[in-house]
């Protein structure tokens, strides 16, 4: 096991009806900027429970914040952050609020002229402005980690940033919040959860027996309760698992001691930019061809990943990895997600080709595991994704 540091000091209230226990997370001096997205919070009594739990504090609102958190967006709701002198900043949402939510917390605190600065220069934020979240639709994560993902319109981007002072203070999971979840949102969610895990764990056997099991046992809980959780979204102990899977999928502590990938990621964010195909599944068009490209390398691990999540037990090491490979992409259709990118574009021609040059010109020059997965190796595996 590899040497690590450990620290995530999100405080996490889990559980029916926990959304009341806001009032007691907030400073009762604070002026609060309640962020939410297109106003599915309106239809399914969320924000009525969110404005009673908060009724004593000072609030201002801002929704509209879309499925991929759009910088210009939120650049209309940091101007509100500084003309209203916002102190705390409350995301209702999934993963693309309290994404955008994180860019406002470090912008609001940023000493540079422009925030795409955090983004475009990679800059870590010590410390951003205070937040707390409310999640409404598992998947991310980002409920209890310090990572976010922005989507920049007008260039066709989707960056990353993130850093010790974005941590959310606390965060509400209310598993009942899922019951009105569409089935698309339901599946992308086990998707992205799923394809988190991988990311930290399908890489190479360096001998830290108890992060593979925890990443193996998070695994092995997705694929049992997504099939309730899709037929039955109201069923509150498939839900429990479900909500409480994503956040541990990528909390940090299944990265801690082990190599990680993310190559996926990095690809898959690129679709998401150039089509807008869902985040979740263009992880899903990714990983197979990912894993097939870099066979090899990954089979070991494949390998024990099929035996120990999917009881694939017989034939040679290649022969389990393969089958491994095979058994997730069965699993990704089961949940209704397609896995090549003809599925979602015709106009996929030429895309190999452009993820290899932004990868380039950025100076992404070894992803993955090894550091090894140069731009033109990630041209031969997105085509292969065609």
């Amino acid at each position: 096991m590899n040497n690590f540091e450990f620290k995530n000091p999100t405080k996490i209230i889990f559980g029916k009806d926990t959304i009341a226990k806001l009032e007691n997370e907030i400073p009762q001096d604070a002026k609060v900027l309640l962020l939410y997205g297109g106003g599915s919070i309106k239809k399914n009594g969320i924000y009525e429970q969110v404005k009673s739990a908060i009724k004593n504090l000072k609030v201002v609102e801002f929704g509209g914040i879309p499925a991929n958190p759009e910088y210009a967006v939120l650049m209309d709701a940091l101007k509100i952050i500084k003309d209203e002198e916002i102190t705390y900043l409350l995301a209702v949402g999934g993963g693309s609020v309290i994404d955008g939510t994180k860019i406002l917390s470090a912008a609001a605190l940023f000493e540079g002229d422009i925030p795409w600065d955090i983004l475009s220069k990679g800059i870590k934020t010590e410390k951003g402005m205070p937040f707390g979240t409310v999640l409404t639709l598992p998947a991310t994560g980002s409920e209890m980690n310090s990572g976010a993902v922005i989507t920049r319109a007008e260039t066709k981007e989707k960056r990353t940033m993130g850093g010790p002072g974005l941590f959310p203070e606390f965060s509400i999971l209310d598993p009942q919040v899922i019951s009105s979840i569409p089935q698309r949102q339901l599946a992308n969610g086990l998707t992205d959860a799923f394809t988190h895990v991988l990311e930290q764990y399908m890489t190479y056997p360096n001998g830290a027996l108890l992060q593979d099991r925890f990443a193996e046992s998070v695994l092995q809980t997705i694929i049992e309760v997504a099939p309730k959780v899709l037929k039955d979204p109201t069923d509150y102990k498939a839900a429990a698992d479900f909500m409480w899977s994503c956040t541990m999928a990528l909390n940090g502590l299944l990265q801690k001691g082990v190599p990680t990938d993310w190559a996926v990621h990095a690809m898959g964010h690129e679709l998401t930019a150039l089509f807008g195909i869902d985040h979740a599944r263009t992880l899903a068009v990714i990983a197979p061809s990912h894993y097939k490209y870099n066979f090899e390398a990954k089979k070991e691990k494949l390998a024990q990943y099929g035996e120990r999540v999917w009881n694939i037990t017989e034939g040679s090491t290649d022969d389990k990895a393969y089958a491994a490979i095979e058994r997730t992409v069965a699993f990704f259709h089961e949940l209704g997600i397609d896995t090549k990118l003809s599925d979602y574009t015709k106009d996929y021609e030429g895309t190999a080709e452009t993820i290899s040059k932004r990868f380039t010109e950025r100076g992404w020059l070894g992803l993955g595991e090894h550091q090894t997965l140069s731009p033109d190796k990630v041209e031969k595996i997105v085509k292969m994704a065609y």
